[in-house]
């Protein structure tokens, strides 16, 4: 099953709340806010590369306050 993690920076004072939403997601495993330079960091696993490209693109960039996101896709476990 294709893995993904996605770091996401979200707009001040609004990373508790877009968590909440990313985590209402059946394809999120795992999401956490973090301390650094991304405000969250989601662990995403799908049946298929597309389905993981759709979530990113259609579900996680198209919430509000989220400014900017970045995906990496896990090559071997």
């Amino acid at each position: 099953m294709p893995l993904a993690f996605v770091l996401v920076n979200v707009e001040a004072g609004t990373d508790k709340e877009v968590l909440e939403n990313i985590k209402k997601t059946p394809e999120v495993k795992q999401a956490y806010m973090v301390y650094g330079v991304y405000d969250i960091i989601v662990m995403l696993e799908s049946d298929t590369l597309e389905k993981l490209r759709e979530m990113v693109t259609k579900k996680i960039r198209q919430l509000d306050k989220v400014r900017s996101t970045m995906t990496m896709i896990v090559m071997e476990q």
